[in-house]
């Protein structure tokens, strides 16, 4: 009898322990593959993952931004007249009060030496521009030019060797790339908030003005009111951007802020600078951005670019051999497939310049040598009248 129960406790033994090790292993019900289980005892290693070198850090690119991003405030008077009824002598009279109005923004130092880029719609209509700086030290503005078409205006502060931002490419910004939006928000000085490219050439018609350019950088960084004008950077703390719009429904960040790209900031400050007013090219078409819509009515196959409807008097792209019904998809090999990024790489160029344009004409591509005028159809640079 005790060698049975010995013989019985050594079989129950031998059960729980192959029991055991069948439940160091699961199977994925779904693709019937054994996966075994990684058991660990208080003396096994941990491993760590090393991230150091993922790690992103904003710190060199938020000082070199907030000590070159400056606080812009504005200010006008006016008079306001008011009337009144005199009870004692039973008649009206008038008489006015001086009426203060206020604005405030952000700008950009791009030089030493004291020029400063900001939003058009900041400084617009009023009298006196004040500037402060990262430290405090405050200094009166003067307007150099402005250009509503980009929003965008030229100051100028006497003072020298300033923190001032280089540009940076911005053809060459990416999609999901980090950024850092730079400004006064809510009057809330050297604001730093991060987010990323979201997207590139947009347009979202905030700008009514003749030859409007719009073809913004959209982030997801917060921007609030205050904050045009102000800096959009990378990690280098270049500038790429100036930051110009926001899309709410509330008028205060909802997730989506746009910046005037650098590459059209530095020609527009280069021409006001130089001429007063910026030179503006023009290839002298009509043009739609092709969409299926568009390609069903024409009966064409759809192809992106844009759909030449037509010309301009006396225009060079006619003479070019540029067809109506040619579909532009590249200036110097640059793709364009919308309208904002046709007019992005036309505002880089100069009148008188000569660009390649790319067009496709009955499936083959064709190219065109196009000088580029300015708006009356010549090539003369324009100054400020």
């Amino acid at each position: 009898m005790k060698n049975i129960i010995i013989s019985l406790l050594i079989i129950f033994i031998s059960f729980l322990i192959i029991k055991k090790k069948d439940n160091t292993q699961s199977k994925d019900p779904i693709n019937n593959v054994t996966f075994k289980e990684n058991t660990y005892t208080t003396k096994d290693p941990i491993e760590y993952v090393n991230y150091n070198s993922s790690i992103v850090d904003f710190r060199y690119a938020a000082d070199k931004g907030t000590k070159s991003v400056v606080h812009v405030t504005a200010i006008k008077e006016e008079m306001k007249e008011y009337v009144y009824f005199d009870h004692f002598f039973g008649f009206y009279d008038y008489y006015q009060v001086p009426n203060h109005e206020y604005t405030s923004g952000s700008g950009v130092i791009v030089s030493d030496d004291g020029f400063i880029i900001t939003n058009n719609h900041v400084i617009n209509g009023f009298d006196e521009v004040s500037v402060s700086l990262y430290n405090g030290e405050e200094y009166l503005a003067k307007v150099i030019a402005t250009d509503p078409s980009t929003d965008l205006a030229l100051l100028k502060i006497k003072n020298k060797n300033l923190n001032y931002l280089n540009f940076a490419n911005s053809d060459k910004v990416d999609i999901g790339e980090w950024v850092l939006a730079i400004g006064n928000p809510l009057n809330l000085n050297s604001t730093v908030t991060s987010g990323i490219v979201s997207a590139k050439a947009r347009n979202i018609n905030v700008l009514q003005q003749e030859y409007a350019i719009e073809s913004f950088i959209q982030t997801d960084a917060a921007v609030n009111p205050g904050n045009s004008g102000g800096a959009l950077v990378n990690l280098k703390g270049e500038l790429i951007g100036i930051n110009t719009a926001i899309a709410s429904t509330t008028g205060a960040y909802s997730g989506y802020s746009f910046a005037i790209p650098s590459n059209i900031v530095n020609k527009v400050y280069n021409d006001l600078l130089n001429y007063g007013i910026v030179q503006r090219a023009f290839l002298g078409i009509y043009i739609q951005e092709m969409n299926q819509k568009l390609a069903n009515e024409l009966q064409i196959n759809y192809n992106p670019g844009i759909y030449v409807n037509g010309y301009t008097a006396n225009s060079n792209a006619e003479s070019a051999g540029i067809q109506k019904g040619d579909i532009i998809t590249k200036v110097d090999q640059v793709v364009v497939t919308s309208i904002s990024q046709l007019q992005e790489e036309l505002m880089k160029k100069s009148p008188g310049m000569d660009v390649v344009i790319s067009v496709l004409r009955k499936n083959d591509i064709k190219e065109f040598n196009v000088k580029l005028t300015n708006k009356d159809g010549g090539t003369d640079i324009i100054k400020k009248s």
